[in-house]
């Protein structure tokens, strides 16, 4: 059976399905949408077939095809996935108080900006995104002289979501397997690092994906 683009939970609470089986099928949806199937237990696995076999059928196209939300999409995924890592490692990053990744403060921007402008992020955009390395790479760097420096393993979510999925994944760094320094900024200076993110992230995606343009 193909695998839904989006959760179906709603779909099996209709149907009388108790709201503890409901809430394992909507976490382990979530589960197999970002990471596949691979390290789910064999009683999952099982309880996911049981669950969309008991969905009733949709069409595969036409008007009963579903658009993929932003979330959904490759590119947003991707970015995602180094946001969550690095979120996982902060306990061993021992932040003092206030203190933030410099990289998660900036992916976390830059997901909000895409759900606020909704870029389409097919082709013609995803390739214009290739540029945007350049542009966190100095957005990091302008900020790395007064910040603390710790370490993160930039290859790591590569490997994990490579191994999950198929696609031809990119580093979020040229030198992701050589550069592990991670700024980690004071809590004075995480502010307005935001608000620089956010207007240069914001007027770059505006002026330059292609599907942004009036």
């Amino acid at each position: 059976m193909a695998k839904d683009e989006i959760s179906r939970a709603e779909e099996l609470q209709a149907l009388g399905w108790p709201a503890d089986d409901v809430r394992r099928y909507a976490e382990l949806w979530e589960y197999r949408h970002r990471w596949g199937a691979i390290n789910l237990e064999p009683d999952d696995r099982a309880f996911l077939r049981r669950a969309e076999a008991a969905l009733p059928q949709r069409s595969g196209n036409g008007k009963g095809s579903q658009k993929k939300t932003i979330q959904q999409k490759s590119h947003y995924r991707w970015l995602a996935t180094y946001r969550d890592a690095m979120q996982a490692a902060a306990a061993e990053q021992q932040l003092a108080a206030g203190e933030e990744g410099a990289w998660l403060l900036l992916l976390n921007e830059e997901l909000r900006l895409l759900e606020e402008l909704q870029p389409v992020l097919g082709l013609p955009d995803t390739l214009k995104a290739r540029e945007l390395m350049a542009v966190r790479e100095g957005l990091v760097a302008s900020v790395a002289d007064g910040a603390r420096i710790g370490r993160f393993d930039f290859q790591a979510p590569l490997d994990q979501l490579s191994a999950s999925e198929r696609g031809s994944w990119k580093p979020l760094r040229s030198d992701a397997g050589s550069d592990s320094s991670y700024p980690l900024l004071a809590a004075t200076a995480v502010e307005p690092f935001r608000q620089q993110v956010s207007t240069t992230l914001g007027d770059w995606m505006r002026s330059q994906f292609p599907s942004l343009q009036s």
